[in-house]
């Protein structure tokens, strides 16, 4: 009986395994740009946004400029902040952009930069991969997926290979 419960548990252990470092071990890259840890939030059902965070990290000696971007998920996906303000959180879209600084990073994270994608066109579901296209002033186009976390998922475990 013991060792049943032991092989159950390994072959539970090894199903799950490909889970437990979903995004922090993907990376894209292009020109001075590396995009890592790409990941949104699952949807319900009805839910017609959703949100894609990452970092962007521009190794190069001079600013790049994230415009806008595309996804066949959605509609349109556009750039946002969040900012408290008066005590009240408060999101923005940024219509000239989000400037990445040379030799230097930005975090996309909940309650913060962000990129939003409006008018999802059905749920993003767990585990699935979303693909988007975003557009830098100078790299051009960047094709990224992605990874559908649990509502749960914390920005941390991502930007940080969980520790």
């Amino acid at each position: 009986m013991r060792i049943r419960s032991i092989a159950i548990a390994v072959t539970a252990a090894l199903a799950l395994a490909p889970l437990a470092a979903p995004v922090a071990a993907r990376a894209f890259r292009k020109g001075d740009l590396t995009i890592s840890a790409p990941w949104t939030r699952q949807t319900a059902a009805g839910q017609s946004v959703g949100g894609g965070f990452m970092i962007i990290a521009n190794s190069g000696v001079q600013a790049d400029q994230l415009v806008d971007g595309t996804s066949p998920a959605a509609e349109r996906v556009e750039i946002h902040s969040m900012s408290l303000e008066g005590g009240v959180m408060r999101m923005r879209h940024l219509n000239g952009g989000l400037a990445i600084p040379p030799r230097g990073s930005v975090a996309l994270a909940p309650g913060g930069y962000h990129i939003m994608l409006i008018g999802l066109k059905r749920p993003l579901a767990l585990g699935a991969r979303v693909p988007v296209t975003l557009h830098f002033r100078r790299a051009g186009r960047v094709e990224i997926s992605l990874a559908v976390e649990s509502v749960a998922f914390q920005a941390s475990e991502a930007q940080h290979g969980g520790h």
